[in-house]
């Protein structure tokens, strides 16, 4: 790597201030911070010496979203091979799935990319690392026959909208990444929702195929049990059944990164462990699902309706771990505050369970429910320490 670094040396008064190419300084750092350690230190101002940066903490959320990356990538091939009725092999399915994630995720990158740029460009600072997350994390929301264009304009969406308006990284009250998926979802639903987007057949849907997934199922049945329409859908059909294995694994339509929640939970032990996740708020989703559901159940008029659906199957289906892993705890977004993370992330889990069941049209509920706390999380913080702020107050007049 040393002749790499002897290239940037020799090119870098070329992009800094006086420089040809000064106009184009941000691409340029941000060429030399991804393959090395940033040049630049904290020079002056009280901070915390810490060796994890920016750069490392992207980088560790990159390699934690590796394990739904790659899952996503072999369900979309296996669901291929399904719907067709041809035997699944672990390669074929891996390189069919290549062949319609790969492109996604090069359209976001790409366009997303730009954006930064022209931002970074215009104000004149470097191009963050944030959006390498971002720009992985909008794509693994997505179902994997989304058209091209679209990636293109939510991602846009999400960056301009739901990041660079409030500032940049750092500053922006949504996900960057919900915020895309929450904009197409509303703006072309029939290529993003229904039977049809989920899973892929070549040019053409194999007859007799549905490709719902175990949330639409449980949502729009006609049987005696919401628990056996999902369990007995698609057996006997050629294609993957709604088993609690399967959901938990993955191995059922949906979006590329939402579906295996064991893919998940292996990146939040890599986020847990490294201390970038909070483990307080996606244990606070967890309960706040977990109660909700409860109190549903005892609700339910019968075992037929959706509110008699049991908490372990709303667990393993839709984004449920994928959003409490992933998208919960984005540390701009979510809640700083101890007792605050578990107010937001206890709300969130009762939010998705409520939209999931109260709301036929969108059975998911978890993006919604995640970008409505989000809006809420400046308020829970204020309200946390304005409480701290008064009992120290009236502890130190006693």
């Amino acid at each position: 790597m040393k002749f790499i670094e002897d290239i940037f040396n020799k090119l870098r008064p070329d992009f800094e201030k006086g420089g040809k190419f000064e106009f184009f300084y941000p691409l340029f750092e941000a060429k030399e911070t991804f393959l090395f350690i940033p040049a630049h230190r904290t020079k002056s101002g009280s901070h915390i010496r810490d060796a994890m940066d920016s750069k490392r903490l992207m980088s560790t959320v990159i390699v934690a979203l590796m394990p739904p990356l790659l899952m996503g990538i072999f369900n979309v091939g296996y669901q291929y091979l399904k719907a067709s009725g041809q035997p699944v092999e672990f390669i074929p399915a891996m390189l069919i799935g290549l062949r319609y994630v790969l492109p996604i995720i090069i359209v976001s990158y790409a366009v997303g990319g730009v954006w930064e740029l022209i931002f970074a460009v215009t104000r004149k600072h470097e191009i963050n690392e944030g959006f390498l997350v971002t720009g992985l994390l909008f794509p693994l929301t997505l179902p994997p026959t989304i058209p091209l264009w679209q990636v293109a304009v939510g991602i846009s969406f999400g960056v301009v909208i739901g990041k660079e308006v409030f500032g940049g990284t750092g500053m922006n009250v949504f996900n960057p990444a919900l915020v895309g998926r929450a904009f197409l979802f509303f703006a072309y639903p029939a290529q993003i929702s229904g039977d049809k987007v989920w899973t892929v057949t070549g040019d053409k849907w194999v007859d007799g195929f549905s490709g719902a997934t175990p949330l639409s199922v449980a949502s729009s049945h006609q049987s005696d049990s919401v628990i056996a329409a999902v369990e007995n859908f698609g057996s006997g059909a050629g294609v993957s059944d709604f088993s609690l294995p399967n959901m938990f694994i993955g191995l059922i339509p949906g979006s590329i990164g939402e579906t295996s929640a064991a893919a998940s939970l292996l990146g939040c032990v890599i986020l847990v462990a490294t201390g970038i996740g909070s483990w307080t708020i996606m244990l606070s989703v967890i309960l706040g699902g977990l109660a909700m559901t409860l109190g549903l159940n005892e609700l339910a008029p019968n075992n037929a309706s959706f509110l008699a659906l049991p908490f372990h199957y709303h667990f393993v289906t839709g984004g449920f771990v994928f959003g409490l892993v992933y998208m919960a705890t984005d540390p701009v977004s979510a809640a700083a505050t101890n007792i605050g993370k578990w107010i937001y992330g206890f709300l969130i889990g009762v939010i998705a369970i409520i939209i999931r069941t109260m709301n036929p049209a969108y059975p998911e509920g978890m993006m919604l429910a995640i970008l409505f706390m989000n809006a809420f999380a400046p308020l829970i913080d204020y309200l946390v320490i304005q409480k701290h702020i008064a009992w120290r107050m009236k502890r130190a007049k006693a």
